[in-house]
């Protein structure tokens, strides 16, 4: 919440009449407006108090507790409180305070859904919508919200739609089209993604928008197939949107074709932002049936391992060996995990060097390989490239009662070859546990 264009007038010594005072950012407000509970806020802050609690079926004033409208509809500019405010402000220039201007009227619906009306005609008109939509949208909570409610997301998706699937498919038809050329349909694209992104869309109206919207993930895929950098990006943040907004039961049997994209949106590293939130979708994605089945033949193994060949970032380090770990809980994907001449190496270089998060992750994916997929060449790999000098070191450091116990689990699964291996220093060899 930002403070009014004045000096703070306790710093200056002058007392502000308390009913000037926001109850809730506790500033002079600039934009009163009373609710029908009788009790007056700034309307920025009223209305980010709406909007927080969107996802609830009937916000509460904050004072009264009482039930509001769930789109702001209520509110009632209190100008006369304003005129008060404005007049005590002039009253007080001389000790630096000064007088705000009078806030404009908020945007309504109608306002909005004559803009969108207006961006349905040529493609002229589209592009002067989209660039008014953009300012209206990156202005305030209150205006993504009244743009939602004017319909502006199944608009977007109309767009992407047309201009996704419905390109002319022959020059003839390209030539004959008065919308449609190769760079406008792009740019129409990026921008109907963007300003969709920047909406901010709730889960519960994502979930609404997609029953109205018929194979919108299919949609987004196709965004994905294209080489444009941008438009893949936003389209892999609105996928991760809807994931997160999909009951489980929707993600047990998406097209293999997303995997594939998804991944070589993590494999292209379109911008750091992309990656992580490609990782995080795969990994919510991974999470149900045999999804992390088809992440692995689609490459996801090989493509996570090289990440972490130069990755530095903790953060990103984490992502990857969480959805690594998913992977490898299939015979697929521990089997691209061991075809990698630095597979193993790398998960056990990763193992106390990142965070407790990595060296558990590392752990998991290290067990479920010694479990299923240790032949004796594994096993010897894993003793050749340090992973059971590791797995003894964890037994004597704090790292957690789970990651030890699974270390130990590795470390009698195969005690028969490393146990008295001189590949092992002496002082870690005592360390290793005995059978029960």
């Amino acid at each position: 919440m930002s403070r009014p264009s004045t000096a703070d007038p306790d710093e200056q010594g002058i007392d502000v009449p308390p009913y000037f005072l926001c109850p809730i950012s506790l500033q002079i407000m600039r934009d009163p407006v009373t609710l029908p509970t009788g009790i007056t806020y700034e309307r920025e802050a009223i209305d980010e108090w709406i909007f927080s609690k969107k996802e609830e079926r009937r916000p509460t004033c904050p004072v009264t507790m009482q039930p509001l409208a769930v789109d702001g509809g209520e509110l009632t500019p209190n100008h006369t409180l304003r005129r008060l405010i404005q007049a005590w402000c002039v009253a007080h220039a001389s000790h630096g305070v000064e007088r705000f201007p009078t806030p404009r009227p908020p945007l309504d619906k109608a306002q909005i859904a004559k803009l969108l009306n207006e961006g349905r005609g040529t493609r002229s008109q589209m592009q002067a919508s989209f660039r008014k939509l953009r300012l209206i949208v990156d202005e305030s909570e209150r205006n993504r919200r009244c743009a939602e409610a004017a319909g502006a997301p199944d608009f977007l998706v109309s767009v992407v739609r047309m201009s996704t699937v419905s390109c002319p498919s022959s020059d003839e038809e390209k030539s004959t089209s008065g919308w449609w050329n190769e760079e406008s349909t792009g740019d129409c694209l990026q921008e109907a993604l963007r300003i969709l992104h920047s909406l901010q869309i709730s889960p519960r109206a994502w979930s609404e928008l997609m029953v109205r919207n018929p194979g919108l993930v299919e949609l987004l895929t196709a965004v994905l197939k294209r080489g444009d950098y941008q438009p893949r990006a936003f389209a892999t943040f609105l996928l991760n949107s809807i994931f997160q907004a999909l009951e489980p039961h929707n993600l047990l049997n998406p097209k293999e074709d997303l995997f594939v994209e998804l991944v070589k949106v993590v494999r292209d590293k379109i911008s750091h932002k992309a990656t992580k939130v490609a990782l995080r979708g795969l990994s919510r994605l991974c999470a149900w049936g045999r999804n992390h089945i088809k992440a692995a033949d689609a490459g996801g193994v090989r493509v996570l391992v090289e990440l972490l060949l130069d990755e530095t970032d903790k953060n990103m380090c984490d992502r990857v060996l969480v959805l690594l770990d998913q992977l490898c809980g299939c015979a697929e994907g521990r089997a691209e995990l061991l075809g990698h001449p630095a597979g193993l190496a790398l998960v056990s270089k990763k193992i106390l060097r990142v965070s407790p998060l990595a060296t558990e992750r590392a752990v998991r994916v290290l067990h479920s390989v010694s479990r299923f997929s240790a032949t004796p060449a594994v096993v010897q790999e894993m003793m050749q490239v340090g992973i059971v000098s590791k797995l003894c070191l964890l037994l004597q450091v704090n790292c957690g009662s789970k990651i030890r116990e699974r270390a130990k689990e590795v470390l009698r699964l195969h005690a028969g070859v490393w146990k008295n291996s001189p590949c092992i220093h002496a002082q870690l060899l005592a360390s290793y546990p005995t059978h029960h």
